[in-house]
């Protein structure tokens, strides 16, 4: 029974994964919102912690930070650098390891940590409210990607990103600013529907195939 279990779930990561990697390299990983676009491809990073475990969540995540880093080699933009050490750092003709940095750690975190979210917010909310719980989840994991991503290029790349931008140091930290409340946001709450939504639906299927 346990090995028939680890099977199943080494399964259902290898097919998360899959999907991450669809997402990251096709337009299906950006859904416009407004005058924004909001990535999803974290979302099945924060779905997979929930159902599988910070350990599968954690897998999750370095696979969302891998692929980014390749997309951003393979397909530089202006704000490559940012994801990927091999795209040369904006007035530089190489490339800064830190950008692994940004491109893996917060997405292994967002995948390490839902399963503790909602397993607090479980014991307060209780299994009668678990659709609140799914999507404060997501909500507050999404918005931590954002938050940590950010963060980082604020503390690792401040002058390059206000270069490549074309923003002053002095408005730079309100124009980041500017984008967590907005992308943010919307990516939250993108997240947070979502997550509630496929999460609950997958549980009620495990549960019925586990009768």
């Amino acid at each position: 029974m346990q090995k028939s279990k680890n099977i199943q779930s080494m399964v259902v990561t290898a097919i998360f994964a899959a999907i991450i990697i669809l997402l990251s390299f096709t337009p299906l990983g950006l859904v416009p919102v407004g005058p924004i676009n909001a990535t999803t491809i974290h979302i099945p990073v924060i779905i997979g912690g929930i159902l599988l475990g910070p350990k599968r969540g954690a897998f999750l995540g370095f696979v969302f930070g891998l692929a980014s880093l390749i997309h951003s080699t393979v397909a530089p933009t202006i704000l490559g650098f940012i994801f990927s050490p091999f795209v040369p750092v904006i007035g530089t003709n190489h490339g800064s390891w830190l950008a692994v940095i940004i491109a893996i750690v917060p997405r292994v975190i967002i995948g390490v940590v839902p399963a503790y979210i909602f397993k607090g917010l479980g014991r307060i909310f209780g299994q009668q409210k678990q659709t609140l719980s799914l999507a404060l989840t997501g909500f507050i994991a999404s918005f931590m990607d954002t938050i940590m991503v950010m963060g980082l290029i604020e503390v690792l790349f401040r002058h390059q990103y206000a270069q490549a931008l074309g923003q002053t140091l002095q408005h730079i930290d309100q124009f980041i600013l500017g984008i967590v409340f907005t992308n943010g946001l919307a990516e939250g709450v993108l997240a947070a529907v979502v997550t509630a939504v496929v999460t609950g639906l997958l549980m009620k299927i495990v549960q019925q195939a586990n009768r």
